[in-house]
């Protein structure tokens, strides 16, 4: 699937083109945020709230740019309202908002998704063991406590958009961790 294509696919809520984009780009956004912050959890959290925004707001996206500079200054920008609400509070390092949320619906397991389920459980909780533990914590809050994605929102104290990404992540790990077996 190519960019523009994906881009596409995604602004009419095409769950596939998300992942495809996520797949191309994280490592970018990413990278990016890791010699911003010196931090390899900041930098992770930044890239999904990155990725969580951009995916609400793909619609608003100008094809006359390229997707990856949009996605940094979106992650650029995130990163310098948490410096500025770090600077104004320590306690309120990230504000919890009540902003509409973007629904990506996906009706068709995911590879990931068949890979998982056909793991022998105790065989499957070792390798979720492996993961880090704001993956595993929501990996079971899905799978194992069967939480809706709001659920899982309202307990984790998480936007919806950042839930989902950080489920797509956690998917993505877990199947890499399971196919180097």
């Amino acid at each position: 699937m190519e960019i523009e294509k994906a881009i596409k696919s995604a602004k009419a809520n095409n769950q596939k083109a998300f992942n495809y984009l996520l797949d191309v780009f994280w490592d970018d956004v990413y990278g990016f945020q890791l010699k911003r912050t010196q931090n390899e959890n900041d930098a992770e959290d930044i890239t999904i709230q990155t990725f969580s925004k951009a995916f609400d707001k793909i619609e608003t996206f100008d094809e006359q740019y390229t997707f990856k500079t949009w996605l940094i200054t979106i992650s650029k920008n995130i990163h310098i309202d948490l410096l500025r609400k770090e600077k104004r509070s320590i306690s309120q390092f990230i504000s919890k908002d009540n902003r509409e949320v973007f629904e990506v619906l996906d009706e068709s397991p995911s590879p990931e998704d068949i890979l998982i389920t056909e793991q022998h459980l105790a065989k499957l909780l070792r390798d979720i063991k492996k993961l880090k533990p704001h993956y595993q914590e929501v990996i079971n809050l899905r799978y194992f406590q069967e939480l809706s994605y709001k659920e899982i929102s309202e307990e984790l104290n998480d936007p919806i958009n950042n839930v989902k990404v950080k489920l797509l992540r956690a998917k993505k790990l877990l199947a890499e961790i399971i196919r180097k077996k």
